[in-house]
């Protein structure tokens, strides 16, 4: 491998600039502790740029501060201030352009437009990176992490937050974003457009506009993350918008105003879920076919399940609702008596939300006894017939 050029106020080399420019491929450019203020820094070769104890990149608000335009780039260790914000171009305090092989890691980013800045990019790391901006309006901000048609990237063990989405996908396929943590973004905590076969696992995603969207994508598996307190008119933990043929399995969806909102998403598989103390644990919109709901626990939701359709053909089976009033007589687990998770108020609600303050009064208990009695407005069909007496572990 390349030889180590040091990079340092008082040494030979003393910006990072003139570093790239005398390295040869495969070189290692190490900075050392100090504060460089620098911008526009183009690595247009295999190089490692490594920080020694956090030295500051200081971009003084000028514009971009990092662009990787090559193959086999690792940036490690570094701490990045001062991106520019510009109103038509995307400035980003990392960009990685049309290259393979890239690790960005240990870096911590501050005062930001965008982040880390992903494009036309493939099989690279973005690792334990910590991301902290100060959005407050959709329009003047970035996104956390960004990646726009880039494919086999790994996302692990970042923090983002405050930024306007905590991480962004955009025809990226193949990616897997695991163990981090999304939290008080403007938006989104993450946000998936027209991306396939992408795998999102051990997140949490908490008190941001809304959790997490997923929309216009397929075979996507979400599993074991946790979306919490994204509390707001128009916040859920999770929103999904023409979404097939995907797992979401083992999630927590805890203190949001809508757990799961889902439009025109079809063949979903929702099993071993806990939806915990939301508004409503899951809000169906229409053209939703085929999905399954098994082994959940719904458990002190406002309201359960809500549907806006006479017509149901997706599956209620073995879930946990703690608001079921049936018995077990034979003890083999099951309740006797099927659960019909759709309450006539809150088909009342979705019509006429107003109607929120009758909430937990007897006028409600009564109307949604006598819709249990005789369906009229749920579809008839939309029932538990074998709930479960204990919650699933």
């Amino acid at each position: 491998m390349g030889r180590t050029i040091t990079i340092c106020s008082t040494c030979k080399i003393s910006s990072i600039k003139q570093g790239i420019a005398m390295a040869v491929e495969y070189d290692t450019l190490l900075v050392k502790k100090g504060t460089y203020k620098e911008h526009n820094i183009i690595i247009d070769k295999p190089l490692t740029l490594l920080g020694d104890d956090y030295p500051i990149i200081d971009g003084e608000e000028k514009g971009e501060i990092i662009t990787i335009v090559s193959d086999n780039v690792t940036v490690d260790g570094l701490f990045i201030i001062n991106v520019g914000t510009s109103y038509t171009t995307d400035y980003a305090a990392i960009r990685v352009v049309k290259s393979e092989n890239f690790l960005i890691q240990h870096v911590v980013l501050e005062k930001l437009f965008f982040g880390i800045y992903l494009e036309k990019s493939n099989n690279g790391k973005v690792y334990h990176n910590k991301i902290v901006g100060d959005a407050v309006d959709e329009y003047n901000s970035g996104n956390g992490i960004q990646l726009w048609y880039s494919h086999q990237v790994e996302v692990d063990r970042n923090i983002v937050q405050g930024t306007r989405d905590g991480i962004y996908l955009e025809f990226s396929d193949n990616v897997t974003i695991n163990n981090n943590r999304s939290s008080d973004n403007i938006r989104y905590g993450l946000h998936f457009m027209f991306s396939n076969d992408d795998i999102y696992t051990n997140n949490t995603f908490e008190n941001n506009g809304a959790g997490v969207a997923v929309m216009f994508s397929k075979n996507i598996r979400m599993q074991n993350n946790t979306f919490r307190k994204n509390w707001g008119t128009a916040s859920f933990g999770m929103l999904l918008k023409e979404i097939n043929d995907a797992e979401i399995i083992g999630n927590t969806f805890e203190e949001n105003t809508i757990g799961i909102n889902i439009e025109g998403s079809n063949r979903i598989n929702y099993m071993g879920n806990d939806f915990i103390n939301n508004g409503w644990a899951v809000k169906v919109r229409g053209a939703c076919y085929t999905n399954t709901f098994k082994n959940n626990n719904f458990l002190y939701n406002s309201f359960d399940i809500s549907y806006n359709s006479k017509v149901n053909d997706n599956v209620f089976e073995q879930n946990y609702w703690s608001s079921y009033t049936g018995y077990d007589l034979d003890k083999n687990g099951i309740g006797d008596v099927p659960y019909r998770p759709v309450k006539l108020f809150s088909y009342i609600v979705n019509r006429t939300p107003e109607t929120i303050v009758l909430l937990r009064s007897l006028f409600m208990d009564i109307i949604d006894f006598s819709e249990k009695v005789s369906p009229v407005f749920t579809p008839d069909n939309l029932m538990d017939p074998n709930p479960l007496m204990q919650k699933v572990k």
